[in-house]
């Protein structure tokens, strides 16, 4: 994807409320607002068309972002974004400023590879998640989490403290304890033989 996805130009809203949102809305505007690195938050408005190009790739919900706002160039994470009920289109963006020296708080999505060699003859792969919560500097932030499910058997399962992190980058899950150990993919056998093999435990 290029930077220029990741860039977006992006107003001081002065007027605030339901009735500018709408009225911003219709002007193909969307209205959102950029908070953290304790400062105060600011209420922008950026393009609708280039923010629905963006939101489209992948990378736009993990990557760092530049917030071009007059004139000032500013590092941020999309903390939120809500969508219209059914019309493609954006109501509202969440952005949280980036800083350096500090750990983020966010979502990275999980990319399973290799699931044609795992569903040879049948075997069914279930995702029991799609994103990993993590922390991590900004520096450290990777785009995406890989999940390798080649080598795993029939009736396994990959749990999260089975995931390799990149350095610096910590599950938020993980943290809480052993407990919190979630199961992120597990390889099923075919459902006929899975049948076989529960008739032949009854016999």
């Amino acid at each position: 994807m290029s930077n220029e996805l990741y860039t977006l130009d992006a107003e001081v809203r002065e007027n605030l409320g339901t009735g500018a949102s709408r009225r911003l809305r219709r002007a193909d505007k969307v209205p959102a607002v950029l908070y953290g690195a304790e400062k105060d938050a600011v209420s922008l408005t950026l393009d609708h068309n280039k923010v629905i190009k963006a939101q489209e790739d992948e990378g736009f919900y993990s990557h760092i972002l530049t917030l071009n706002i007059g004139g000032e160039s500013v590092e941020a994470i999309l903390k939120d974004i809500q969508r219209h009920p059914f019309k493609p289109k954006v109501m509202h963006l969440d952005f949280q400023r980036v800083d350096a020296a500090h750990k983020i708080h966010t979502k990275v999505p999980v990319h399973f590879i290799n699931e044609e060699a795992a569903t040879k003859g049948g075997n069914t792969v279930a995702h029991h998640v799609t994103e990993i919560e993590i922390t991590c500097l900004p520096a450290q932030l990777p785009e995406f989490v890989e999940v390798d499910v080649a080598a795993l058997e029939v009736g396994a399962t990959v749990h999260l403290s089975d995931v390799a992190l990149p350095a610096g980058v910590v599950s938020v899950e993980l943290a809480k304890g052993a407990d919190h150990d979630q199961a992120v993919v597990t390889l099923n056998a075919p459902k006929g033989a899975a049948s076989e093999e529960a008739e032949e435990a009854a016999e």
